[in-house]
């Protein structure tokens, strides 16, 4: 790899404050402090996220149960509450259902995004909103979805004064896998950092089910592809943006990607520009 592209990689590396190696266990010390801390400091006392059924959902509401129980054990009335936030019916719904179970969250709160989101897309057509095909709309509705997910979970945490959680991680902030002002949205972000296999590690530590610790990634806002791997839609494997994450070399091709992604999607990682 030439040296300007080590320099680049280091950079991106740095700037997503991704460590090469860590020790899961304390990680998780460190992260569930991070969150106890926050709701005593904020008087913010309830912590909000929705669960999936992937590694990032399961391990982030892990932490955020233990951090609430953290939390009472120092005399601060603080709840968890972890969402079920399906568009009609979820496919892969019996690994959120066993994701709960192993969170073990002070409460569950379910609501279906469906008829909120086809409403909003129904109203967009009837303003005069066109779209050049069937597959440009339901890019949209699936964006749409995932920032009617954060609606509700914004909704809860007023309601029971708490902040919302987020699992985005150092794989996703690379590549800007995520919506903007949808699942991107949170007031913490515990997996900060991570690269997907690190958060798998603190998965397997917390003892998180191995079938969903190792589950295939998919982001599942597209109803023309159900269960769309995000490797497919990535252009890139998991394998190639930890490596890069962690500063290994890589196929020219994969560094190609992963950098022209980083680069364009450089705005969701920004706040909003001013003049």
């Amino acid at each position: 790899m030439a040296n300007d592209q080590q320099a680049q990689q280091q950079r991106i590396c740095e700037a997503l404050a991704v460590k090469a190696s860590i020790d899961p266990q304390q990680e998780i010390d460190a992260r569930v402090d991070f969150l106890c801390r926050q709701m005593i400091e904020t008087g913010q006392h309830g912590l909000v996220l929705g669960i999936s059924g992937g590694v990032d959902s399961t391990v982030a509401g892990r932490l955020a149960q233990l951090a609430v129980e953290k939390a009472r054990d120092q005399g601060v009335e603080a709840r968890f509450y972890a969402m079920r936030l399906p568009y009609g019916e979820q496919k892969d719904e019996d690994d959120a259902q066993k994701a709960l179970t192993f969170i073990a969250p002070d409460e569950v709160l379910t609501t279906d995004v469906k008829p909120a989101s086809d409403a909003l897309l129904a109203s967009l057509e009837q303003g005069g909103l066109a779209f050049r095909d069937a597959g440009h709309r339901d890019f949209v509705l699936g964006n749409i979805k995932a920032r009617e997910r954060m609606v509700t979970q914004y909704a809860v945490a007023g309601a029971m004064g708490g902040m919302v959680v987020g699992t985005d991680q150092a794989a996703e902030a690379l590549m800007g896998f995520f919506t903007k002002y949808g699942d991107g949205a949170c007031d913490l972000a515990p997996l900060t950092g991570l690269t997907k296999q690190q958060v798998r590690d603190i998965g397997t530590a917390l003892e998180a089910p191995t079938h969903l610790v190792k589950k295939l990634p998919t982001a599942d806002l597209e109803s023309l592809k159900p269960l769309l791997a995000d490797e497919i839609a990535l252009g890139v494997t998991y394998d190639e943006i930890d490596a890069f994450l962690i500063g290994h070399p890589v196929s020219e091709q994969a560094f190609t990607t992963i950098v022209q992604t980083y680069e364009r999607t450089e705005h969701k990682r920004q706040l909003p520009k001013a003049p």
